[in-house]
């Protein structure tokens, strides 16, 4: 049976009627855009938490940094794995359904933890549930908003879809480094659960699955009918998985984004703060130094969209790349007791490449899969969780066998050349992908 994308051509259904006149200066699609934003950043919150935890966990239970950096590694590589399906599901049963139960399972796994006495439990709560629950909520979920809701102003949108995670992060981490330090970890994971869960009534009550469903038309784009639900959610995603693994950009794709989880949310998201603590900088000013790359992140990853829409993106994907790995190499040199200003330098010129690859990326796989597009990114997002879970355990585990994180930031950097290598050498499509609506 022929199955509907995720953002049908208008002339494949008749439209119901007319879109009615305009309600407004502002487009729906923009609030649709802010309550996600808003969403992101409420859900941001369980992200800011792993790497806060390693200390706390090894000297309350005594487990190792590796077995501890297991838990978070579980989590990473569900978040991933999670998301193809999520865009799936999102087409079967409305964004808001899906979204809303995601919240509600982060919040649930992030407040078991509190109980918890052995290391399975943390894989259990923390890695599976909470990494479930994040990968209904990732990029994937910014990327299907955006296709549904945004024909022009799509990389700029994305841009800051992209950035929320990191105001999360901003917003998250300095409040709950303060609660580790002074009160402990269980009241940082109760504070989790509860920002979660506190996202939820804005999703039910003010997101909508689809522009049609208030009578307009996407931003920048013509009219057209809601598409018919999606069956076979499952089935769809790796439908979608075996035609794209067919093609040479979705291993180019994948495999420069692996490297990119690896050398941000898998390396400095989950060892920055125990590395710092590591050469005498107290939890709370390597927390704080966090806080600011989201800062950074904000700014670099909304221009990185401004200029996805205006530049050649596998050159950006390229130059991205390259300065994060040149940045890595430089790392071990700089963490102190203390923060100085090559840090504070390190810091902002990180901060501003954090997630920028994310819009051209993004921009790649629709240039290539049209319609299939957010799926397809979904399983891009897949492969660059599991390589973000392949380095927080690697990581955790080089602590514990040489004592330092400091051939993980050479590894790293090592990678993200390669990263730049791959990025351009990724071909234009051989004829336009279908436009999507």
């Amino acid at each position: 049976m022929e199955q509907t994308a995720i953002t049908a051509d208008p002339a494949a259904a008749e439209p119901a009627g007319p879109p009615p006149a305009g309600r407004g200066r502002v487009h729906r699609a923009w609030w649709v855009a802010a309550v996600t934003f808003v969403t992101i950043v409420g859900a941001a919150a369980f992200a800011s938490l792993p790497g806060l935890l390693i200390e706390p966990l090894h000297a309350e239970f005594d487990w190792s940094r590796g077995t501890i950096a297991f838990a978070v590694a579980v989590n990473l590589a569900l978040y991933g794995l999670t998301a193809p399906f999520a865009a799936a599901l999102m087409d079967r049963f409305g964004i808001r359904r899906i979204v809303a139960l995601a919240l509600l399972v982060i919040s649930v796994g992030s407040l078991a933890t509190v109980w918890m006495t052995a290391a399975w439990q943390l894989v259990l709560f923390w890695g599976v549930l909470v990494g479930l629950g994040s990968g209904s909520m990732a990029l994937a979920f910014a990327a299907t908003v955006v296709n549904r809701w945004f024909t022009a102003r799509r990389g700029l949108v994305t841009g800051v879809l992209t950035a929320a995670g990191a105001s999360g992060q901003l917003v998250f981490l300095p409040l709950l480094s303060w609660l580790v330090e002074h009160n402990g970890w269980r009241p940082a994971a109760v504070t989790v659960a509860l920002a979660a869960l506190s996202v939820v009534p804005f999703v039910w009550l003010l997101l909508r699955d689809h522009p049609a469903d208030v009578g307009l038309a996407p931003y920048g784009g013509p009219y057209g009918a809601k598409p018919a639900p999606v069956p076979g959610a499952a089935r769809r995603a790796v439908a979608v998985l075996l035609r794209a693994a067919r093609t040479g950009p979705f291993w180019l794709l994948a495999g420069t984004f692996a490297i990119c989880g690896a050398s941000t949310n898998g390396l400095v998201k989950t060892h920055f703060v125990p590395a710092a603590h590591d050469h005498g900088m107290p939890v709370t000013a390597a927390a704080g130094l966090l806080a600011v790359i989201g800062v950074f992140d904000v700014i670099g990853t909304v221009a990185s969209g401004w200029f996805t829409d205006r530049f050649e993106v596998r050159r950006l994907l390229a130059v991205y790349y390259a300065l994060r790995g040149v940045s890595l190499l430089f790392l071990p040199m700089l963490l102190a007791p203390s923060v100085h200003p090559p840090m504070v330098f390190f810091i902002v010129f990180y901060g501003l490449d954090w997630v920028a690859t994310v819009p051209p990326t993004v921009a790649l796989c629709r240039e290539h899969y049209g319609d299939d597009s957010a799926i397809v990114f979904g399983w891009v997002l897949a492969s660059h969780q599991v390589g973000a879970a392949a380095v927080a355990f690697l990581g955790g585990a080089a602590r514990d066998a040489f004592g330092s994180y400091d051939v993980v930031w050479y590894a790293s950097g090592a990678l993200c050349a390669l990263a730049a290598l791959m990025a351009m050498v990724i071909r234009r499509p051989a004829r336009p992908a279908p436009a999507a609506a």
